[in-house]
């Protein structure tokens, strides 16, 4: 092999004859300027794409059978499915007030439109008050965000309006809710009920992603501050663990005491009405008593709560109930809630993590004791719970 010198390699002659081309320091400054043109253009029409809005817009919707969607909590219908197939328009009425119209695929199927719809009750909004601290702002939007938020009309609201089909839905739909899921920003959902043997049951579910164009715009309307203050926290999970909550900025103590409190790990676990149903989406066996769920040789799963809005037992999530393993305490407050004209009452349960030995404490808080309805423990399932706490969906919100 011919030797080659230095200076006809810098010439462009390679060991095997042929041209050695050197990168100069211009030719990677201009690669890297078209890089990150062509990653500005792409970020860009991916902005554009998913924030574009129209006064009326076409809306894909997800309906699930039952054969992919086996663990379904709600009570079906014996018509389930059996008018699906829809299309679904949103209208623009107002800064916040739209219109959903579902638009039937065939002859049978109604017609149905939920005219005049106030999102400012489906797009989280803080109270004045949070906004005066970071971390409690960022409580609030999370809480709302990731807890469901639902709104329901009877079938003869003047909202409600059903045209056409065979007849079923106009003399059979009872209630047409409209529901923002514990998950993602837009991840919305649709239900449709009618009454089998004088029970309520759905008979149609969908579900689609509200146009987030619409959904920043009115969030930015009804909180007086720029969506992208937030958007990350509310279009993706992140976890608030660690943030600071200052409880003196939400109410003033009056006086507290700590009050004698029960703990029975041994009596029976109550499962009905929604409960019965959830069994399907518990993925555990023998469990009885209370204490099952804190026996370390029990493995207990639950479904994940998944987009866009369903439970799949397929991606089980576990659970961290060593966190309230043991029952320490409970104290009792009055309490003046800021906004609220009246004393109210706040109740405080104190836990001992058992692995780590810290407390957890659970705040109900903004509570009037007096006027709070009892009912035997048997029809438990009858009364209104209506949890808004930020830990009933934060688990199921990181699946």
């Amino acid at each position: 092999m011919k030797n080659i010198s230095a200076k006809e390699k810098i010439a462009g002659i390679s060991l095997f004859g042929k041209p050695n081309f050197r990168v100069t320091k211009k030719q990677i400054l201009f690669s890297t300027l078209i890089l990150c043109l062509g990653l500005l253009a792409l970020g860009s029409f991916w902005f554009k794409s998913r924030y574009k809005f129209d006064n009326q817009m076409s809306v894909k919707l997800q309906e699930l059978s039952n054969v992919d969607y086996p663990v379904n909590p709600a009570p079906l219908s014996k018509n389930f499915q059996r008018y699906s197939q829809r299309k679904l328009t949103i209208i623009k009425r107002d800064d916040t007030h739209f219109d959903f119209v579902f638009e039937p695929t065939d002859t049978k199927t109604a017609k149905i439109v939920i005219r005049n719809v106030d999102l400012e009750l489906l797009v989280p909004k803080a109270p004045k008050w949070v906004k005066k601290d970071r971390g409690l702002e960022t409580i609030a939007f999370t809480d709302r965000e990731w807890n469901r938020q639902q709104v329901s009309f009877p079938a003869n609201s003047p909202n409600i309006e059903i045209i056409g089909g065979d007849g079923f839905e106009k003399q059979n739909l009872v209630e047409v809710a409209l529901a923002n899921n514990c998950l993602n920003a837009g991840f919305w959902e649709i239900l449709l009920f009618t009454k089998d043997d004088g029970n309520k049951s759905l008979y149609y579910q969908s579900w689609f992603t509200f146009p987030m164009g619409h959904y920043k715009n009115i969030f930015e309307k009804i909180n007086n501050i720029s969506y992208w203050q937030h958007w990350w926290k509310l279009e993706h999970w992140q976890d608030p663990s660690g943030t600071i909550v200052k409880t003196n900025l939400l109410r003033n103590v009056i006086d507290q005491k700590e009050v004698a409190t029960q703990f029975p790990l041994d009596e029976k676990i109550i499962v009905s009405g929604e409960q019965s149903r959830k069994v399907r989406t518990t993925l555990a066996t023998n469990i009885t008593k209370w204490r099952d769920f804190y026996d370390t040789k029990n493995e207990i799963k639950f479904a994940s709560f998944r987009p866009p809005g369903f439970y799949d037992q397929n991606k089980p999530w576990g659970n961290q109930y060593w966190r309230i393993g043991k029952f320490d305490k409970a104290i009792l407050r009055n309490v003046k809630p800021i906004g609220v004209a009246q004393n109210l009452q706040e109740i405080e349960l104190v836990f001992t993590d058992t692995k780590t030995n810290e407390q957890n404490r659970l705040f109900i808080s903004g509570i009037d004791l007096k006027k709070l309805p009892k009912l035997p423990v048997e029809d438990y399932p009858k009364g209104l719970y209506m949890p808004m706490g930020i830990g009933m969906c934060e688990s199921l919100a990181r699946n």
